[in-house]
């Protein structure tokens, strides 16, 4: 099971009521995707570890989706972290975090370590819980979106496996060594097991709507995408690269994922209720990211 915790969901500026859009990811460390300002008080007050924070996941590179780094690169300088910190966002991320902890106010006495994603990529992070591959969306600026997925599972046919002999340490044994043999018959371990697959989140990061995303999506547990503007305001949307709740709600449509979650709201909008039922008019599982909602997916 993952466990997301949305830190704010204000698009370029904050409001009174939450910082810019970002979330964390808890497996047993903590991903960050995208890091508003003041993330290490948005995972202080949700009881997160943030001294725990392993990767940091940028959708693009503007200030609203960066800024939280430098307040919590501090934070951590002041624990006495040793472990490196990674980086991942698009290109220009390793040069321009370069350049950032260049200055003598900024260095860390721990290592941070800033990767260049490539637009589509498999793979870009992975453990033996999660997998996280980048896929290109479309923006004002270079900009990815990610598909985070558990590892998949070797599973036992249970009735089939016992059917043909197997039964207490016969179990550690066929996983062991890949074969055994009971009663002179060969039982090979594909043939008593199956692949069980994990959950799908897909983050868009800020884009417009596309192709991508919807591919990407394809019947994913959970779907987190820009909502910045309502659709009343779509000619607004469409000029700074940016989609309404009906967009997101017909690209969950399209990719029959599971739950739609809005995020990046413009301060323009006092009730995000609005946005909430212009999106639950065409797809009827989608919630509002708040900070502090948590997911567990």
């Amino acid at each position: 099971m993952l466990r997301i915790v949305f830190l704010g969901n204000a698009a370029a500026m904050p409001t009174p009521n939450s910082p810019t859009s970002s979330f964390a990811l808890k497996t047993g460390s903590t991903f960050l995707f995208d890091c508003s300002e003041g993330a290490q008080r948005q995972l202080m007050k949700f009881k997160i570890s943030y001294a725990k924070v392993k990767c940091i996941f940028l959708s693009h590179l503007h200030a609203d989706h960066f800024l939280g780094i430098l307040g919590l690169t501090q934070t951590l300088n002041m624990i006495g972290r040793k472990e490196e910190l990674i980086i991942y966002g698009p290109t220009g991320t390793s040069e321009f975090m370069k350049n950032l902890f260049s200055q003598k106010q900024l260095r860390t006495n721990f290592p941070i370590k800033a990767i260049d994603v490539p637009r589509a990529k498999k793979g870009i992070y992975s453990d033996k819980l999660i997998r996280v591959d980048a896929f290109p969306v479309k923006h004002n600026a270079p900009a990815i979106g990610f598909l985070i997925e558990e590892q998949p599972i070797n599973k036992f046919h249970e009735e089939k496996a016992r059917g043909l002999g197997i039964k207490g340490r016969l179990f550690s044994e066929i996983q062991d060594k890949g074969e055994i043999t009971i009663d002179g018959k060969k039982i090979r371990l594909e043939d008593v097991t199956f692949m069980k697959y994990g959950k799908k989140i897909v983050y868009s990061g800020d884009s417009i709507p596309t192709a991508n995303v919807v591919k990407y999506s394809e019947s994913a547990d959970l779907l987190i995408h820009d909502s910045t503007f309502s659709d009343a305001h779509n000619a607004s949307a469409k000029e700074k690269f940016h989609s309404t709740a009906k967009d997101c709600a017909e690209i969950a449509k399209k990719a029959k994922v599971k739950k739609l979650i809005l995020t990046h709201f413009s301060n323009r909008y006092e009730n995000l209720d609005i946005l909430r039922e212009e999106a639950g008019k065409i797809f009827e599982n989608t919630d509002i990211a708040k900070p502090g909602l948590e997911v567990l997916v």
